[in-house]
């Protein structure tokens, strides 16, 4: 599947389900990453694939005139309509972190993301829009997950489900390496690297599953796309997964992340 086909696939995927209720189970990460950055007042500021604006919510309320950008359409209608219930003035728009066309040469302060541009499949393009749209002294910020971590456990228990991605498209889990992150954006920025946790409550083991089964784009899409007899074996290897690592009575688990913070040269 050649990359733009396969882009075009996740533009769906990621907008099949209630991302926002998902996204709210990472809301210490956004909290932690907008407070990272630190956002003046005026900061013109880039939120790359946004999802459903968490973090672009939170950059605005603290003064930065904020623009966030997602490959899917669902997800930016979604976000829209959250910004005009809390009045707030965020400009979204669908596009592609690997190839920004309609943003100029250094127009932000910051850019951000959170979980989301890991996901684009051609690494090395997408970290030269990062460094491009950066003004010189300009900060990104980014949090990526660690794959020795429970997300990179979680996407080895998916895989034998689903089929495997292109060959030539880069593994998201592979930004939570730091030697990857130097190579892609080392060049263009002065980084420094943070290990962080984030930690899901949750009712238990079930609530869980259908939490992601029914809300999470990638794994909506994966169950829904499986017979009776694959779907409850795919439910069954999530709940051995989780209760392997936390029992019976899941209320609460840690998923470790790297925190990512660059200025720009």
């Amino acid at each position: 599947m050649a990359f733009e086909e396969l882009k075009q696939r996740q533009s769906m995927v990621w907008g099949n389900g209630q991302f926002e209720l998902v996204a709210e189970t990472i809301g210490d990460v956004h909290d932690a990453l907008v407070a990272a950055i630190d956002p003046a007042e005026g900061d013109l500021w880039l939120d790359l694939a946004c999802g459903t604006g968490a973090v672009a919510e939170r950059a605005a309320s603290a003064g930065a005139a904020v623009t966030g950008i997602d490959l899917a359409p669902a997800l930016v209608e979604t976000a829209r309509r959250r910004a005009g219930r809390l009045g707030l003035d965020i400009d979204y728009r669908v596009g592609d972190a690997e190839n920004l066309s309609d943003v100029e040469d250094g127009r932000f302060d910051v850019v951000s993301s959170s979980f989301g541009v890991i996901f684009a499949p051609d690494h090395r393009a997408a970290a030269a829009e990062l460094a491009r749209v950066v003004r010189p002294g300009g900060r990104v910020g980014l949090t990526t997950w660690i794959p020795e971590g429970e997300i990179g456990g979680m996407f080895s228990m998916l895989a034998p489900f689903q089929p495997p991605p292109p060959p030539e498209a880069g593994s998201p889990l592979d930004w939570g390496r730091r030697d990857h992150v130097e190579q892609l954006l080392g060049d263009a920025f002065d980084l420094e690297f943070e290990n962080r946790i984030s930690r899901l409550r949750v009712e238990g083991l079930e609530e869980h599953w259908q939490l992601f089964a029914n809300n999470f784009g990638p794994t909506k899409t994966l169950v829904d796309s499986l017979d009776d007899e694959r779907r409850e074996e795919l439910h069954q290897a999530w709940l051995d997964f989780y209760r392997s690592r936390y029992g019976e009575g899941l209320s609460e688990h840690e998923r470790e992340y790297l925190l990512v913070l660059g200025t720009r040269r």
